[in-house]
């Protein structure tokens, strides 16, 4: 562990405000991926700002019939709100699929937002990665890949997304609200937060350097079955191979790329009047695997088609 300087946050778009004039600084509040990251010195924050005593962790009710859950909420404290499970059982499937109690005890919704991937190569500092070290090559493109992307992956990076939150909320079409340095309020669209990797997969998302995430916001619950799917190797603690969300007339992937992959291809085909299957096959078309994640490919068009089916069952 490397020495760092540390305060303790007092209002957001303070924080905000310190956490761009400050170089080498980083927001902390559950520190459930920062900490671990920190710890192996991928992460080296010369000051840390402590988020965690803002009040940002209440889930209310929207003048538009939705709900914003703040920031600094739980993981445990969301899936476990009667609104959530009732309104949007589809959210609550997938916060309490990812990680364990211990830890969804203690992660935040905004940390769970913004999690750095999984990908062993960018754990791994004694092996290239481009995320870690910009120009440094991709490791996963020739190696252990199984768990690596399908979709919207390119030479630089073939990581994925480990949040299972995130699909869900792709797939309700929430939005994020943030602060920024200037202390100005902005609003994002949850498919607009993440970015695909193209030639900079060091630069994860759209927000600017010290913008601070406030809450989420779900529209009202959409008309139509909710449920999340996800595949994995053991049934805890492990992270998907492949996930679904499905929000009435809406879909998004998990596991298959660097960022939720709102699958709106699928929709269209669907809305059109195509089969469960031929959905599944027109969002995959341009999937593609590299070798020992190959059996993906089979594993997504298996899966969507299964939901779908039984959604019309």
């Amino acid at each position: 562990m490397r020495p760092f300087s540390y305060e303790r946050a007092t209002d957001a778009a303070g924080a905000a405000r310190a956490a761009a004039e400050t170089p080498g600084a980083r927001f902390i509040a559950g520190g459930t991926n920062l900490v671990d990251l920190m710890k192996l010195e991928i992460e080296r924050p010369s000051h840390l700002i402590d988020v965690s005593r803002l009040p940002l962790a209440d889930i209310a009710e929207t003048a538009a019939g939705g709900l914003r859950i703040g920031a600094l909420a739980t993981n445990t404290a969301a899936a476990s709100d009667r609104r959530v499970r009732a309104r949007y059982p589809v959210l609550a499937e997938a916060l309490l699929s990812g990680a364990s109690g211990q830890l969804r005890n203690k992660a935040t919704v905004g940390g769970n937002l913004l999690q750095r991937t999984r990908c062993a190569y960018f754990y791994d500092p004694a092996k290239p990665c481009n995320k870690r070290d910009p120009g440094a090559g991709c490791s996963a493109l020739e190696g252990l890949n199984r768990n690596h992307a399908i979709l919207g992956a390119s030479q630089a990076c073939i990581a994925v997304n480990p949040s299972d939150m995130a699909v869900a909320l792709s797939a309700l079409d929430a939005t994020v609200e943030t602060v920024t340095p200037t202390g100005a309020a902005r609003t994002l669209g949850i498919d607009d937060v993440h970015r695909l990797p193209g030639e900079t997969p060091h630069i994860e998302t759209s927000l600017e350097a010290g913008e601070l995430v406030t809450a989420v916001v779900l529209p009202p619950p959409p008309a139509g079955r909710q449920s999340y799917r996800k595949v994995r190797d053991r049934a805890s603690y492990a992270g998907g191979l492949f996930s679904l969300a499905i929000a009435g007339s809406r879909m998004a992937l998990g596991a298959v790329a660097l960022k939720p992959w709102r699958a709106r291809k699928a929709e269209a085909a669907l809305a059109a009047g195509a089969t469960p299957a031929d959905a599944a096959e027109t969002e995959l078309a341009d999937a593609r695997g590299h070798g020992r994640n190959d059996f993906k490919l089979m594993l997504a068009r298996r899966v969507i088609t299964a939901a779908l089916e039984e959604g019309r069952a």
